[in-house]
């Protein structure tokens, strides 16, 4: 079932695998140019939290991710495995990026993954970001890195 199907279903029709799937590309293709695609995966009034933002509504994730192309270079979603049951779906990813400020060199590489909720059409109605930002990017950072670093290692038993 290809996504305009997959969206236009019946809701006892629909086949969230293939929904899930189409999502996954979805994150894994986003651009500039897509962001304006956002509503035909999220319902009007979706939920979105990771460690930074807690939103709700289109506008407001389409804003987040405005800001993560403003913020770095090359931002992009590698979908390393989807786990699909029912109407919830888990997908772990890599986001590789690159600073705008700082290094601007290295490729770096943030490990974490998302817990969708959809609606019975198919739509994202919660979407939740996990991952660790203290060891994911503070460390990465230059000053509060090397603070971040001494800390964990205090923490350490």
């Amino acid at each position: 079932m290809n996504q305009a199907s997959a969206l236009e279903a019946p809701a006892d029709q629909i086949d969230f695998r293939a929904r899930v799937a189409g999502i996954s590309d979805y994150f894994e293709s986003i651009s500039p140019e897509t962001l304006s695609e956002i509503p035909h995966w999220y319902t009007a009034e979706a939920r979105f939290k990771d460690p930074f933002n807690e939103v709700h509504g289109v506008a407001a994730i389409t804003r987040i991710f405005e800001h993560m192309f403003h913020s770095l270079h090359e931002p992009r979603f590698v979908v390393t495995r989807r786990i699909v049951d029912g109407a919830h779906a888990f997908l772990v990813w890599e986001f590789h990026f690159r600073f705008k400020r700082f290094d601007t060199v290295t490729q770096q590489v943030v490990h974490g993954g998302s817990h969708l909720t959809l609606t019975p059409e198919g739509l994202i109605s919660e979407h939740r970001d996990y991952w660790d930002a203290a060891e994911e990017l503070y460390e990465k950072l230059p000053v509060l890195g090397g603070f971040m670093r001494w800390i964990k290692r205090r923490a350490v038993t």
